[in-house]
């Protein structure tokens, strides 16, 4: 019997979205995933099985082949860079940008910036793109607090509504990338297993056509 794919998928908003496009596709867990502590399920239909992890890890484990597909947003894959895998499609869901921020009306210097973000090597091509000269300074969250403590200048960081920018005093400046949810495959995956992996990518298309409607948009 052929082993099942392996799928790794980013937990949180990527994974909740997701899962009914997969199950569209003729593809669901063998027991509903939220509220589970399980991280490994089998699929209903013998064909796949789903491994839930932190988005920054699904590169990696798509990349040294422990899994064959990985579903990660194009942020993650940004700062990842790395190779190993083929970046086959765009599911348009969970959606956001990469956006520089500062405290709103701020005078930004006109030397070097120091910039706090997690996003570090984004932040480093972006700038250098740019012309600017930085220091980054790598935080792992609450990007907001970090210049209005006098951490830095301004943040890199994901924002959807821009909420939370405003309720602590910051402004969006420039849009560094747009992102959404992405597929991968592992390379030798996609060689080895091709006709598999086709057939669900050629399924997800279908769905994700479908959800877009006669506009195109989801």
């Amino acid at each position: 019997m052929t082993e099942p794919l392996t799928i790794a998928l980013n937990r949180g908003r990527i994974l909740d979205e997701f899962l009914p496009l997969l199950a569209a596709s003729g593809i669901e867990p063998d027991e509903p995933m939220a509220g589970s502590r399980r991280l490994i399920f089998d699929s209903k239909c013998g064909r796949a099985r789903l491994v839930v992890m932190r988005g920054a890890d699904v590169p990696t484990y798509v990349a040294y082949g422990a899994a064959d597909i990985g579903v990660t947003g194009k942020d993650t894959l940004l700062e990842y860079g790395g190779a190993g895998f083929y970046e086959r499609m765009d599911l348009g869901i969970a959606r956001c940008r990469i956006v520089s921020a500062a405290p709103i009306g701020a005078v930004l210097p006109s030397g070097r910036l120091r910039i706090a973000t997690k996003f570090v090597n984004v932040a480093k091509r972006y700038y250098a793109e740019q012309g600017r000269q930085v220091e980054v300074i790598r935080l792992s969250g609450a990007m907001e607090i970090a210049p209005l403590m006098g951490l830095a200048d301004l943040i890199v960081d994901i924002v959807d509504t821009g909420n939370t920018l405003r309720a602590n005093g910051l402004e969006a400046l420039d849009t560094i990338a747009h992102i959404s949810t992405r597929v991968i495959i592992n390379r030798a995956s996609l060689k080895m297993r091709f006709a598999e992996i086709e057939a669900l990518l050629d399924n997800l298309r279908t769905v994700v056509d479908d959800s877009a409607g006669p506009g195109g948009e989801r």
